[in-house]
């Protein structure tokens, strides 16, 4: 509680961030540090909401929730860069999104809960369920680049067509996956009891209502949204005085930025050894823009924006999927996790990012500024 209080007069940066944005927009490095330090403060809220919801509805569910928040502000930015036409920014931003919750968060979350508990343990059989389902979204991104690539010119008129009729499927069995775990095998996404969730059950502090954790959770969603989208319009223009390309920012940076409050939860979940509410935290929100925020917006796109969006992501993006999600199966399959795993998880993550940012800058790629404009102009 006293970390919690501390952290709470940083809270003043969130409207000092607001000022600089309007009164003097091109300081990027004063803007990106105090929205760094506004974003504190509003993700160890955001902790709080879901750890109080979580002991209402079970790991599986606060998980869900908190991912699902999460990826609305996600979805709402990706409308408005749809809406310019940015696709290419857009397929980055879901790419980075993905990969950064299934290596980075679960990655980090897994280290630090291991450095401090020998063995960590979690649901196995929601783990591994959650794993097909990533496995299930790496092939939705591997068939629309194999047609592509084998049907050549005479296939690209017939990407739409199936971009939509892959979208459909997937909404389906993210449909089904919403049933299975809060339906008919709820159980199976309780999450196992740990020495910390039973000690807070003596603590004399009362729990929030599910009415107030729900609150606290869309409003610190709502604000970290704002001062995320002010951040990545400044954290651009630091980074290609770097040298960095738009490919880098959109699948890295931005990514790492824009899940910093689910990075932080996940992570601090993890260090109170409650690793199935961590996990559904960074695997489910990966499922979540996989299976249902990609295809929303492969079915928006056909009447929002100048041109429809398809599901053909470029190689290097659909390869990164992919191997992210082989490994994670690895590590999810058995119900335990150590440090080890989580220093696995994060070098892949780094091994990506060095890739990423050595690949050189492409021709079509319409550059995140216009992602970040398009962000504003929302």
């Amino acid at each position: 509680m006293k970390i919690r209080f501390s952290l709470d007069w940083f809270l003043v940066f969130v409207p000092v961030t607001v000022g600089l944005e309007y009164l003097r927009p091109t300081d990027h490095v004063t803007i990106f540090v105090c929205a760094c330090l506004a974003i504190l403060p509003l993700a160890g809220w955001l902790g709080h909401a879901t750890e109080h919801l979580a002991a209402h509805t079970g790991e599986g569910v606060g998980g869900l929730l908190n991912a699902t928040f999460g990826n609305a502000a996600e979805l709402i930015i990706a409308m408005a860069a749809l809406e310019k036409g940015l696709h290419d920014v857009v397929k980055a931003s879901l790419t980075g999104s993905i990969i950064g919750n299934i290596l980075l968060v679960a990655g980090a979350s897994t280290f630090a809960g291991g450095l401090k508990y020998r063995i960590q343990r979690f649901q196995a059989t929601a783990a591994r369920t959650q794993s097909t389902l990533l496995t299930l979204a790496g092939i939705s991104l591997v068939v629309p680049a194999m047609f592509h690539h084998l049907a050549g010119a005479k296939g690209i008129a017939k990407e739409g067509g199936l971009s939509v009729e892959i979208s459909v499927v997937l909404l389906l069995i993210y449909t089904g996956h919403l049933i299975f775990s809060l339906v008919t095998h709820k159980q199976l996404f309780k999450g196992l009891p740990t020495s910390e969730e039973t000690e807070s059950r003596h603590d004399h502090h009362p729990g929030w209502s599910v009415g107030k954790s729900v609150g606290v959770l869309a409003v610190a969603t709502a604000f970290i949204a704002w001062m995320s989208e002010i951040l990545v319009g400044s954290v651009e223009q630091a980074a290609h005085t770097f040298g960095m390309t738009s490919v880098f920012v959109g699948v890295i940076v931005v990514a790492i930025i824009g899940n910093a409050a689910e990075h932080s939860t996940a992570i601090l979940m993890a260090m109170k050894n409650r690793m199935d509410l961590s996990l559904s935290i960074a695997i489910g929100s990966s499922i979540q823009v996989a299976l249902f925020v990609a295809p929303i917006l492969v079915l928006a796109s056909q009447f929002v924006g100048p041109r429809p969006m398809d599901l053909v992501f470029s190689p290097a993006e659909v390869l990164a999927v992919v191997l992210s999600v082989v490994i994670v199966g690895e590590i999810a399959s058995d119900g335990e996790s150590n440090w080890l795993e989580g220093a696995m998880l994060l070098a892949v993550y780094v091994i990506l990012g060095i890739s990423f940012y050595f690949l050189p800058e492409m021709g079509s790629h319409e550059g995140i500024t216009g992602a970040a404009q398009a962000g504003a102009g929302h």
